[in-house]
């Protein structure tokens, strides 16, 4: 279960086993605004006023974060682009 006004564990679970092939460009869109919308919300909220398990999975997520994005996040922008295929 997570906090109030975040994606969902099961849910983040599902689009992340799901791969991108089999996404339709909607669904690439709609997990990009998700996923962005969720990383603000995280960085808003002190850690010491989340669940117990919020907190872990917030922090383990920052980490995928900064090295899948070598310490930066790309823009909302450049992650559409990337949704749309365009971006190359």
């Amino acid at each position: 279960m997570s906090d109030a006004g975040r994606k969902d564990f099961s849910t983040k679970a599902k689009e992340e086993i799901t791969p991108d092939s089999a996404k339709s460009t909607q669904e690439k869109i709609k997990e990009t605004v998700t996923d962005t919308t969720d990383r603000i919300t995280r960085g808003a909220q002190p850690d010491d006023s989340k669940s117990t398990t919020q907190e872990t999975f917030d922090k383990t997520q920052r980490v995928h974060d900064n090295k899948a994005h070598d310490g930066a996040t790309g823009s909302v922008g450049d992650k559409i682009k990337s949704a749309l295929g365009i971006d190359k």
